[in-house]
C-alpha cells in the first residue's frame, strides 16, 4: 500500500535529517522517543517488508511501556506482533515483561498460533515472567476459539509449572468460560471446584450470575441467587446490577425495575452502573420517559456525573429517533468534562446508519478526529467500511480503510470480511485480491464462508489459477505453526 501524505512527510523530513547530520561535523542526534501510533503506522505503510527492514533506519529507543503499546495496537495482526516482538527484543538493554508477553499471546490466539504459544510460556518460565493470569490468558484464547476442552486443560497445566490453583484462579476460568458462551462448562467447573474442598467466594457466583444472564436463562439465574444466599451471601449491588442486566437481556424490564426497588428497601445504595444499566434497558424498549426519570434519580443521588451513564441517555434518544436531544446532551458532557469518547459516537452513528442517514453519519466520523478523546477506534471504522459497503460505495470504503491504516490502526477479521465480500459482489476482484492478500499476511484466516465467496467470484471472473493459489495459501496458513 501506498504511503499516506504524513508518512511521506515523516520519511522526507527523516532523510533530511540524515543527510544534513552526514555531511556536518556535528555529533550524531540520540535516538528519538517515537510513539506506538507512528511506529505502527510505519510497518502498515511495509506491508510486505520485514521489521527489522521498516524499522532499520529509525532511531527508536524501545521502552518495555512503549513495546507493550505497539503489541497492544497490533493485536489483530499476529504475525507481525511476532515479528516486531523478536525485533525489539534485540534491541540494545531491551529485555520483555509479562505483560509484553501477555499481549503477544492475546495477539497469536487471535490466529490460532497455540503451539507457538505454548513455545512462549516456556521461554516466560525460563525467564521467571510466568505468572496465573499467563494461563488464564491461555485459557481465554482457547475458549474463543471454540476450544473449550484445551481451555480447561491450559488452566490445569498451572500445578505443573509449580502453582497449586486457588479459588481467584477458578473464578479466572469460570469467568473466561462463561464469556465464551460455555456456561454449561463453566458450571461444571464450579462444581468440581466443590468437590476439590475449595470454597467458592462471593465473586464466583456473580460470575456465574452473570454467565446464566448473558445466556437469557432466568431459571438458573434465580437459582444461583437462591443458592448464594443460602450460603450467607446476602446480595450486593453488584450482585443486583447482574441480576437487572439479565432481565433487562430478557426484555423483562418491570422486573428489573422491581429488583431496583427491592435493593433499595434492603438499604443497598444504587450505584451508577445500576442507573445505567435501567437507562439502556428502557431506552432500547422506546420507554424513553422512564429511562429519564432514573437518569434524574442517578443525578440526584449525589454521584458525580459518569460518561458511560450520558452514554446510556445518548442511546435512550436515539432509540427513539430524537437525534436532536441527543445530541444536546453530547454538548452537556463537553460542559461537565465528562466526554464525549468515540463510544459516544459509535452509539449515534449505529442509530444514523440504521435510520438511513447516512450523510449525517460520515459528517459526524469526520468531525470525529478533531475532537479531543473522539478520535475513532477500530469499531468506528468497522462501522463506517460497513455503511459503506452496504451502501455500494465501495471506494469510499476503501478510503476510509486508507485513512485507518495511516493512523496506525489494523482491521480485524470482521473488517476483512464486509470489504472482501462486497468487492467481490461487485466483481472488483482484484481489489478483492490484494485485501484477501493483506489478510492472509496478517495471520488472520478467513471464516469458510466468505473463502467460499471470494473463490466463487475468482472462478466467475475465469481466474481460476488464482483461486488455486489463495486455498493453497491458506491451508498452508491452517497447517504450518509460527516459528518464533
Amino acid at each position: 500500500m501506498a504511503f499516506t501524505r504524513s508518512s511521506k512527510t515523516f520519511f522526507f523530513s527523516f532523510n533530511l535529517l540524515q543527510r544534513r547530520t552526514c555531511s556536518s561535523s556535528t555529533p550524531q542526534p540520540q535516538p528519538q522517543l517515537f510513539n506506538a501510533e507512528t511506529i505502527c503506522r510505519i510497518l502498515s505503510a511495509n506491508p510486505t517488508s520485514t521489521v527489522d527492514a521498516s524499522l532499520a533506519n529509525i532511531p527508536v529507543q524501545m521502552s518495555p511501556e512503549l513495546a507493550v503499546d505497539v503489541l497492544k495496537k497490533l493485536s489483530n495482526a499476529g504475525v507481525l506482533a511476532l515479528s516486531f516482538f523478536r525485533w525489539v527484543e534485540k534491541q540494545q538493554g531491551f529485555k520483555h515483561t509479562t505483560e509484553s508477553f501477555h499481549e503477544l499471546i492475546e495477539s497469536l490466539g487471535k490466529i490460532r498460533q497455540f503451539k507457538m504459544i505454548w513455545t512462549l510460556l516456556s521461554e516466560m518460565n525460563r525467564k521467571k515472567l510466568l505468572t496465573r493470569e499467563t494461563f488464564s490468558l491461555v485459557s481465554r484464547r482457547y475458549a474463543r476459539a471454540r476450544k473449550v476442552k484445551e481451555a480447561v486443560e491450559a488452566f490445569e497445566k498451572m500445578e505443573q509449572y509449580g502453582m497449586k490453583p486457588q479459588v481467584s484462579d477458578f473464578n479466572r476460568l469460570i469467568d473466561v468460560l462463561c464469556k465464551s458462551k460455555s456456561v454449561e462448562k463453566a458450571h461444571e467447573v464450579f462444581d468440581k471446584m466443590r468437590q476439590r474442598k475449595i470454597v467458592p467466594d462471593l465473586k464466583t457466583y456473580t460470575i456465574l450470575l452473570e454467565g446464566w444472564g448473558t445466556q437469557g436463562n432466568l431459571l438458573r439465574v434465580d437459582e444461583i441467587r437462591r443458592e448464594m444466599e443460602s450460603e450467607g451471601f446476602e446480595p450486593d449491588v453488584v450482585t443486583y446490577g447482574i441480576v437487572m442486566n439479565a432481565y433487562c437481556k430478557a426484555k423483562k424490564y418491570d422486573s428489573a425495575v422491581g429488583f431496583y426497588h427491592e435493593m433499595v428497601e434492603k438499604g443497598v445504595r444504587p450505584s451508577p452502573h445500576i442507573y445505567c444499566t435501567l437507562i439502556n434497558g428502557l431506552g432500547s424498549d422506546k420507554r424513553l420517559n422512564e429511562a429519564l426519570q432514573f437518569f434524574e434519580m442517578s443525578k440526584a443521588s449525589g454521584f458525580l456525573p459518569e460518561g458511560p451513564t450520558y452514554n446510556a441517555v445518548v442511546g435512550a434518544y436515539c432509540w427513539s429517533t430524537k437525534m436532536e436531544d441527543a445530541y444536546r446532551v453530547v454538548g452537556e458532557m463537553k460542559e461537565l468534562k465528562i466526554g464525549p469518547t468515540s463510544r459516544t459516537y459509535d452509539i449515534i452513528l449505529h442509530h444514523l446508519i440504521k435510520a438511513q442517514r447516512n450523510q449525517e453519519a460520515y459528517s459526524i466520523f469526520r468531525r470525529m478526529s478533531s475532537e479531543f478523546g473522539c478520535e475513532p477506534s477500530v469499531s468506528t471504522y468497522e462501522i463506517m467500511v460497513r455503511m459503506f459497503c452496504n451502501e455500494g460505495r465501495l471506494e469510499m470504503a476503501m478510503e476510509v480503510w486508507d485513512q485507518m491504516k495511516s493512523k496506525g490502526i489494523l482491521p480485524g477479521m470482521h473488517m476483512f470480511s464486509s470489504l472482501i465480500g462486497s468487492l467481490c459482489n461487485e466483481s472488483k476482484v482484484d481489489e478483492a485480491c490484494r485485501y484477501f492478500q493483506e489478510m492472509l499476511d496478517m495471520g488472520i484466516r478467513p471464516p469458510a464462508q466468505l473463502f467460499s465467496s471470494f473463490k466463487q467470484a475468482l472462478i466467475y471472473e475465469g481466474m481460476e489459477n488464482t483461486a488455486i493459489h489463495f486455498a493453497l495459501k491458506l491451508d498452508k496458513l491452517r497447517k504450518t505453526p509460527l516459528i518464533a
